[in-house]
Order: structure tokens, then sequence, then C-alpha cells
């Protein structure tokens, strides 16, 4: 198959293809072990995932780096065909890729970037649910293609905007799941993005956006945004995270070094936070929750878990 080295279609192609496979050999049953026999098999496979995820990430040519991805996205649901593969924990591999699950454990999220130049960054993904027989739904980065509309938009058949994950909560809305996901997307050479991303799953597959947030959206003020998107300056630190202890998301207020609102390359940390808090199955807006901490000489903030380096 031939790869497209600027873009990431090629290696979506391959994850989508293979993984969609499997939707429908989704099994009721979930022995809840791994066979003794698949464990080495296990072990194996990963070993081999973690040393092509190296060249994923390292690779002297960079156009090269998708062309492993297509290796590990093949090695990888390779090794998810194994019966319980949910189970399998890939402590190894964790320290390569993200992967991440659900606060209430009904599905993981494998997840990665990869930088084919150095003013790109692609995000590739795969969303598998529990059970003795593989279910996975491969994700297609999606970011590029809706542009201004990220806010709005409701992605489906796989289509999605990508980022790395570092916290998924469960709720319900009108008796039906709805996880929020909190990214970072860092695809953009002049800014940086913190998102927070609904994700709904059933019998169709999995839907990214829902009116769950208590903002108006800037291009329709009629409605509500779909999707939560902090876009900041480029090399600046903005966090975006639950405090357990208040009960709510807390985040960084915006605001442009050029008085420009819409520069958004331009906004950084005002000195102040904002928040969400669940109530009446929706995210409601916050103002004024906190004042920024006085760092001392030489303290750095604290980073938000998508922030930490994975080595």
């Amino acid at each position: 198959m031939a790869v497209n080295k600027y873009s990431c279609a090629g290696i979506c192609r391959v994850f989508m293809a293979i993984a969609f496979v499997f939707l429908l050999s989704h099994g009721a049953g979930f022995s809840q072990s791994i066979a003794p026999q698949d464990m080495d098999k296990f072990h194996i496979m990963e070993d081999s995932m973690v040393v092509t995820s190296d060249s994923m990430y390292d690779s002297f040519i960079p156009d090269d780096h998708i062309m492993y991805s297509e290796r590990f996205v093949r090695q990888l649901v390779r090794a998810l065909k194994i019966p319980n593969s949910y189970l399998y924990p890939f402590d190894k591999l964790k320290d390569k890729i993200n992967i991440i699950y659900s606060d209430d454990n009904s599905f993981r999220v494998f997840n990665w970037a990869v930088v084919p130049t150095v003013l790109t960054k692609h995000y590739y993904g795969a969303i598998q649910m529990p059970g003795e027989k593989l279910k996975l739904y491969g994700l297609h980065d999606y970011t590029e293609e809706v542009g201004k509309g990220a806010e709005d938009s409701i992605l489906t058949n796989g289509k999605w905007f990508g980022a790395i994950y570092y916290r998924i909560m469960a709720h319900e809305v009108e008796g039906h799941k709805v996880y929020t996901l909190f990214g970072l997307n860092e695809s953009s050479p002049v800014s940086n993005k913190k998102v927070l991303d609904p994700l709904t799953i059933d019998d169709h597959g999995v839907t990214f956006g829902a009116p769950i947030f208590g903002v108006v959206s800037e291009n329709f003020p009629q409605r509500r945004v779909n999707r939560f998107i902090l876009e900041y300056k480029k090399g600046t630190q903005v966090s975006l995270n639950w405090d357990q202890e208040k009960g709510v998301i807390i985040f960084d207020k915006l605001v442009s070094q050029m008085n420009d609102p819409h520069r958004k390359y331009t906004f950084v940390p005002s000195g102040e936070y904002d928040g969400f808090k669940w109530d009446n199955e929706m995210w409601n807006y916050m103002r004024g929750l906190m004042q920024a901490r006085i760092l001392q000489d030489g303290e750095q903030p604290p980073m938000d878990d998508a922030e930490k380096p994975k080595q």
C-alpha cells in the first residue's frame, strides 16, 4: 500500500481497514482471563512494538515516521486479536504511546502522535471495548479538515479531533453514557489546543461532540459548542484539568497579548482561572474560580499529564 508522506491518510486507512473488520466479531461472553500460552505471545509482540515505536518517533528520515506507524498499527491489531487482549496492560508500551482507560473501565484508548515534518504533527488512535473477542474502533485524525468549525462539529465514522488524552470522565445524559475526554493537540505550527471532547458509543459506532457545555458558539450564537477548545500561543503552558477536591474542571482564563480575540495564537494565561461543574446533565461554566498562584524564583507551574514526557 502506498503511504502519503505528508498526511495521515495512508496510516489511517490501514488502521480503520483492519480495525473495523472486528466489530461484528465481538463476543457476548468475557472469560476474564488470558491463557498462559497467550501471555508469552503478548510479551514477544509487545517487545516488537516497542522497537517499532522507537523508529516511528526517531527515524533519521522524518518521512519514514509514517511508514513505521503503519507497521506499528499492524503489530498492535495483531496483538489485540489475541483472546481477552483487553486484560493485557501493555506496561512496556505505555512508555512509548498513550494508553488510557475511561474512569468506569468501559473502554480504553490507544493513541500517539507522529511528526512527519518539522511543521506537522498527526494523531493516531483506536478505542478498544472489553470482551473476549476484539471490538476495536479505528480513529482518523480530522483536525485539519474541521478547521475553524472544530468547536461546532459532530464527528462520526471514525473521524476524530486528534489529541493525546490524559483523562476520561463518564456521566449520564438522558439515560446514556457520555464521556468527556481531556486532550492536548499540538498539530498547529503556531498554537496548541487543550480540548474537552464528548464521546458516545452505541451500536452504530463512536461519535465525538455533543452540546454539553455551557458555552455559546462563536459561529452559531444560538447554539452551545459541541467541543470545548482552549487555543493558545505555542510555547505557553496552559492548564485544563479536573480538581478532585473542588469537584470541578479548572482551566486558565486566556487573553490576547495583542488585544485581538481573533488571533488565538497570541493567547496566554491571564492569571485567573475559570471552570466547569457538572450539574443538570451538562458542564456549567463557572467564572473566577481561582486567582493565579504566585511562583517563587525558578519555580515552574504544574503540568497536566498530557504535557509530561513519556520517558
